[in-house]
């Protein structure tokens, strides 16, 4: 007898098309043989299992589903396989093997009001998280628990300190773009020196922090919630709360402090990184120094572009922290779960950014810093 089920088709003394099963009908051995059974074309009288070793649910079905769809005769069956297959033939069922998929025109207006629907529960939800980060940190504030200084510290350096590399590269490549697009704009209208008074607002009054927030929300937003969410997925979050260790001091505040205090850091960084490829590449082809163009910028810049983006900085860091937290203490169920919710916070960081800095251009407007 073999371990792999298979099987023979033979034909007995009075012509009858008989079909000989041998090995083991399980799950493991005889998942194989439904598909070939399917697709044969010769009429089954009777089915032989004397042969078949062990048998289990899944063995049984195909024996009595060919059975009853050709009419044939089961022989050889055992008193376990006999019970099974008798088990069996009351089962079955009227419903599609797939689901009915709705047409365009009922699906999409379905999903939208299935999302819609689940709204107010969202909500509800990151108040909830809100609240709890709000009370964490005014315990701490109090002193009633210690502030995690060596969590913060290594927070400050996965956000800050290892993005200086890629915001650095990034900044210096974007401010050669608006320098070389601008110069190209401006000079057919004869204003090719306004270049430099172009890179250096747009750098450090917009650009600057926005890119950098951008670039942190996919590096270290997406890092929170994928940290969280796997914490949360393996129950190490659970395990903290049983122990008393509270996981919004623990692994949320550290990050939120990290974010909030390095977005004006790397802000500003990015800003002069942007300068000095607008430099480099008016340099190259609009034959200004380098050194005047850098010269220039401190007369063309109001400081109170520099504060704008200062400003805006925390605020930044705060929701790119905060989505990302909350996606990640929002992960159950499975890993695609992590993924998903490590997507979620990216997308929802970088709209919540966009947004909040509209709003920050219109209020600088009306205060007089346009």
């Amino acid at each position: 007898m073999r371990d792999r089920a298979d099987f023979t088709i033979e034909t007995d003394a009075d012509g009858r098309a008989v079909l000989a099963l041998s090995g083991n009908l399980l799950v493991s051995t005889a998942g194989w043989l439904d598909p070939q059974l399917r697709a044969l074309e010769v009429p089954i009288q009777r089915i032989d299992i004397s042969n078949a070793g062990e048998i289990d649910t899944v063995g049984a079905w195909i024996v009595w589903r060919l059975a009853r769809d050709n009419g044939a005769a089961i022989s050889g069956a055992d008193e376990a396989a006999t019970r099974l297959i008798a088990a069996l033939k009351d089962a079955g069922g009227e419903g599609e093997i797939e689901p009915e998929r709705l047409p365009t025109l009922r699906r999409v207006p379905a999903a939208v009001g299935d999302y819609v629907a689940a709204l107010p529960a969202s909500w509800i939800r990151l108040l909830d998280f809100l609240g709890a980060l709000l009370i964490s940190g005014w315990t701490i504030i109090r002193g009633r628990s210690p502030l995690r200084f060596k969590a913060v510290v290594r927070q400050l350096e996965l956000v800050g300190v290892s993005a200086l590399g890629i915001i650095g590269l990034m900044s210096f490549l974007v401010g050669i773009v608006i320098a070389q697009q601008g110069a190209v704009q401006l000079q057919d209208l004869g204003f090719g020196e306004l270049t430099v008074n172009l890179t250096g607002r747009i750098s450090f009054r917009e650009l600057g922090i926005l890119m950098t927030a951008i670039m942190v929300a996919g590096r270290s937003g997406s890092s929170f919630a994928a940290q969280i969410g796997t914490m949360k997925l393996t129950e190490e979050i659970d395990a903290m709360r049983t122990i008393g260790v509270s996981p919004m001091e623990a692994l949320v505040i550290p990050r939120v402090l990290a974010a909030v205090l390095m977005m004006p850091l790397l802000g500003f960084y990015s800003a002069i990184i942007a300068v000095i490829g607008g430099a480099f590449i008016s340099t190259l082809t609009l034959d200004i120094p380098f050194h005047a163009f850098l010269s220039r910028i401190q007369d063309v810049v109001p400081l109170h572009d520099v504060w704008v983006g200062l400003v805006k900085a925390p605020f930044f860091g705060f929701i790119i922290a905060v989505a990302g937290c909350y996606q990640g203490m929002q992960v159950k169920g499975n890993s695609e779960e992590v993924g998903l919710r490590t997507t979620v916070a990216v997308v929802q960081a970088i709209f919540a950014v966009i947004v909040l800095d509209a709003f920050f251009a219109v209020f600088f407007t009306e205060v007089g810093w346009g």
